[in-house]
């Protein structure tokens, strides 16, 4: 998978940077020297652990219902993606699982590229043991039925038939992923001025730019971007809206973050 991550991104870097929307980036990216001393997001980060049933993805299969709403929660304010299921069925499904589970929670928006207007990412667990869970349990692709523009949000790939857990909201029009397999199930319906406002100084990941390496986000959790890219935005929490509440089962843990072996 990681081969197919670094043969997609050399083809994307053409237009606007693209090459990382795979989730498997194999670059290795350095820790920014232009990172502030300081980090604003530390009071936000001491979490409860997570959900144990992250930890079992072949169990997490709920299908969505036709129509739902997922209430983000961050630093700079509330935004709700609205998903359709019918738009791409196989996201949704798996958008909405990882969503009641609150596997976004605690969760940085690590890849933020606004100049030009192209997209902001999220989707790799603060928790290393979940990212390791969760690390080969893909879906399959849906058909493209609507467009990668502004607000509409889908998930990333390293190639076909590769999605995991990553999903990026559109800042500008890239209906040219449409061709290259990015389907969208949903859209953000509230909160888009939020999204813009999601802190992008430090652009893309390595070769390209001095943002922080997918896979040492995977293996290290939060203290990894909390050390080199403390200014990255939080999600402190996310909320299906009109779901029933699940009996969450959380393991002990000795600290806010788990640190585990690499997966």
């Amino acid at each position: 998978m990681k081969k197919a991550a670094t043969t997609l991104m050399t083809a994307m870097f053409a237009f606007t940077a693209v090459w990382a929307l795979g989730p498997r980036a194999s670059a290795q990216a350095p820790e920014s020297s232009k990172a502030s001393t300081t980090a604003p997001h530390k009071s936000a980060t001491a979490a409860p652990a997570y959900d144990r049933a992250l930890l079992r993805p072949a169990l997490l299969k709920t299908q969505a219902p036709e129509t739902y709403k997922v209430k983000f929660t961050t630093l700079k304010g509330d935004f709700v993606i609205t998903v359709t299921r019918a738009w791409a069925p196989l996201g949704a499904d798996r958008f909405y699982n990882l969503a009641r589970h609150h596997f976004y929670d605690r969760s940085n928006f690590f890849r933020v590229l606004k100049n030009p207007p192209f997209m902001v990412q999220f989707g790799l667990s603060a928790y290393p043991p979940v990212s390791a869970a969760w690390h080969t349990s893909i879906i399959k692709d849906d058909p493209v039925t609507q467009s990668n523009q502004r607000s509409f949000v889908s998930f990333a790939t390293a190639g076909p038939n590769t999605r995991t857990t990553q999903v990026f909201i559109n800042y500008g029009d890239n209906r040219r992923l449409d061709a290259m397999g990015f389907a969208p199930f949903g859209q953000v319906t509230e909160g888009m001025e939020v999204v813009d406002q999601l802190y992008g100084e430090y652009g893309e990941g390595a070769p390209a730019g001095a943002g922080p390496d997918q896979e040492q986000i995977e293996r290290q959790g939060k203290p990894y971007l909390d050390k080199g890219w403390p200014n990255l935005d939080l999600i402190i929490s996310t909320t299906v809206i009109g779901a029933p509440a699940l009996a969450v089962k959380k393991p002990a843990v000795k600290s806010a973050t788990p640190v585990a072996k690499n997966p």
